[in-house]
């Protein structure tokens, strides 16, 4: 028998605020700058949804530990001007937020610098203190389930009772192995057949997630 949901976990970048796109951008910029010559689908698929420790490893192993320690320090800067800048919410989620009548949570591959600074820019951080989980919390981050058995046990919920809002390939699969189901949000970077699979439900607004979180989000995708 399918467990009623009992706790939204939500990701940050590209679910809650709109920074992927922004991400993307800084991260084909320092490709440029350092000599790799990344496309845009290149950087989603290497980098996107992933935690910094694993960006940082997969920087080193092609331009070394040096070059990863600058370009790690330069993407947090221009990451945070780019914020500064204009960092939205994700198009449709404060209505979906107001809607959601169930205890809610975040569980991110950022460091809760990072969430303070993006949450805090568009007005979510309150929402969501004192329920705020990063990857650096646990041992592993994305695709390993860690970060969202942490979140779960953390809230005192059965990961069986979980849903799961993601935008990511490594953030839905992290949902699977963790044994919760999960909602893919293709209305991101990331394109709707890389978030399909079992136990996922893909759509690409976000003012229909309270609608699926209210159906149980059983369907199988």
């Amino acid at each position: 028998m399918i467990k009623p949901i009992e706790l939204v976990i939500f990701d940050c970048d590209g679910v809650l605020v709109d920074s992927e796109v922004i991400a993307v951008r800084v991260l084909v910029r320092l490709g440029e700058e350092y000599g790799w010559p990344l496309t845009e689908a290149e950087a989603i698929e290497l980098f996107v949804g992933r935690s910094e420790a694993a960006n940082r490893a997969t920087v080193t192993e092609r331009l070394g530990g040096e070059t990863a320690t600058v370009w790690s320090k330069r993407f947090v800067e221009l990451h945070a001007e780019a914020v500064d800048a204009g960092l939205t919410p994700v198009d449709g989620l404060p209505e979906a937020l107001a809607a959601i009548t169930l205890p809610t949570c975040v569980a991110s591959s950022g460091t809760h610098e990072k969430m303070r600074h993006t949450l805090g820019r568009t007005g979510l951080h309150d929402h969501f203190a004192g329920r705020i989980f990063s990857a650096t919390e646990v041992e592993r981050g994305k695709p390993a389930p860690d970060l969202f058995l942490h979140a779960a046990r953390s809230m005192g919920v059965d990961p069986a009772a979980c849903v799961v809002v993601e935008d990511s390939r490594p953030g839905v699969e992290a949902a699977r192995a963790a044994g919760m189901r999960a909602l893919g949000y293709a209305g991101g970077v990331t394109a709707a057949e890389r978030l399909a699979g079992p136990g996922t439900v893909v759509f690409d607004d976000m003012r229909e997630l309270p609608a699926l979180i209210a159906a149980g989000a059983v369907r199988q995708g």
